[in-house]
């Protein structure tokens, strides 16, 4: 999906789908807010894409330099709170030319292989309880989408919507408005 493209990934983090990207785009820009986790990207062994690390907001991808074809999100989706997703969504729009092709990837529920939902706010959004390896606990926004719900959020943001559902991943294609 991404071969010969010029990638914007919004969200990278340590870089993981952009490692497994590198090796059929031309290059692809991964940006993530946290410097730390972008920290942990530039030690991957890349394809033969041009990767640039950058930090930068999900938020205000205006500021990001460079010229993309495609936009890719790993596994973000589900941390964007109910209420941000016209915001997110308006970042996408305005750093995008009309026509390219989006693409998110996300966790699906399923009751077993993931944390339980610790509870449910007030806008819809779902929260984790996540205890880490030193011992603390932390609560995690995390949002799992059904098909209609995506296709409701991206409805006036991309056309020619796919949403595919795996055993417990989803995946949604489109091309931006």
């Amino acid at each position: 999906m991404v071969a010969g493209r010029r990638v914007l990934e919004v969200a990278a983090g340590t870089g993981y789908w952009t490692q497994v990207l590198s090796g059929t785009a031309v290059a692809i820009t991964a940006t993530d807010l946290n410097a730390e986790t972008l920290a942990v990207a530039a030690r991957r062994q890349y394809g033969s894409a041009d990767v640039q690390l950058l930090v930068a907001d999900a938020y205000q991808l205006g500021t990001v330099p460079g010229e993309f074809d495609l936009m890719f999100c790993g596994f973000w989706w589900s941390h964007v709170a109910r209420a941000d997703v016209p915001r997110f969504l308006a970042a996408v729009s305005g750093r995008m030319p009309a026509g390219s092709p989006l693409i998110l990837l996300d966790n699906r529920y399923v009751p077993g292989s993931v944390h339980p939902v610790s509870r449910i706010g007030p806008d819809g959004d779902t929260f984790q309880q996540r205890e880490l390896r030193d011992g603390s606990s932390h609560e995690v926004l995390k949002n799992f989408p059904s098909p209609a719900q995506l296709a409701a959020d991206l409805a006036g943001t991309a056309t020619e919507l796919a949403v595919t559902e795996l055993d417990h991943y989803w995946l949604a294609a489109g091309r931006l408005c």
